[in-house]
């Protein structure tokens, strides 16, 4: 895994969430896109998530952390997550685009973990990677509004579709890419929905320069704290938050 990662800036770990957790998440996001439903699901980011025992509970699962301490060592904090869940017939695409060219860490040490809740296949969406463009200088961002898409931005540099690799996903498996890989996805035109949850793991020595600190999802999770201040972890409340099989340990 490390040796593919390293070559082509990502690799696939399969079956690793199993049936009944990914089955609760699932439950998730039609919990919140229930409570937020002037939201597009592609957007259920940290801003919705950040007081949420359920959301915690999962990024905090120790089969993910063991994957993300194989990229980045053994003291790990979460900088960001949200669920992208892309809508049968009408879910937005997510045009190319490198992710360290907007996040505000230092250095840039991180990985992405991107759990699959559905089936992830090309004809809902999957993402798409560029093999090896992990080794490119990052390139500049550019607005895109006229493509209805997730971002509102793209890579300001052609991309070769021919170079581009599916990412064929079962619910459970986690793929692994690199901060500087190429990367995207097409819309939806399937009757299925395409949900997936990114996990953005750090070392704990990773820096987030963020305006607001505690960063809204920088939460401590393995390790020694390292140099972040941390988003508290909130109590469960059955009359607030979605309820789940381990709530008891979030009371």
């Amino acid at each position: 895994m490390l040796d593919q990662y390293e070559r082509d800036g990502y690799s696939i770990f399969r079956n690793v969430i199993d049936a009944d957790l990914i089955a609760e998440a699932s439950a998730h996001v039609d919990w919140l896109a229930k409570r937020h439903p002037d939201v597009r699901t592609e957007q259920l980011g940290h801003i919705y998530l950040r007081d949420d025992p359920f959301w915690i509970r999962l990024i905090s699962d120790d089969r993910l952390l063991d994957i993300a301490e194989m990229f980045i060592g053994p003291n790990i904090a979460l900088f960001a997550s949200h669920y992208i869940s892309k809508p049968p017939f009408t879910g937005q695409t997510v045009l190319w685009h490198q992710d360290s060219a907007f996040w505000p860490l230092e250095p840039m040490e991180v990985v992405t973990l991107w759990l699959a809740v559905d089936h992830s296949t090309p004809e809902n969406g999957c993402v798409r990677v560029v093999p090896g463009s992990h080794t490119r200088e990052i390139a500049a961002m550019r607005p895109n509004t006229e493509k209805d898409n997730v971002l509102g931005h793209e890579i300001a540099c052609d991309v070769d579709e021919a170079d581009a690799v599916d990412i064929v996903l079962r619910p459970g498996d986690v793929e692994v890419h690199h901060p500087n890989i190429i990367h995207g996805s097409n819309a939806n035109v399937s009757p299925h929905r395409r949900c997936g949850l990114t996990l953005r793991y750090i070392p704990t020595s990773t820096r987030i320069l963020g305006e607001e600190q505690p960063y809204p999802s920088a939460l401590w999770l393995r390790g020694d704290l390292g140099v972040n201040s941390y988003q508290p972890v909130p109590v469960f409340d059955p009359a607030r938050h979605f309820p789940f099989r381990d709530s008891a340990a979030w009371s």
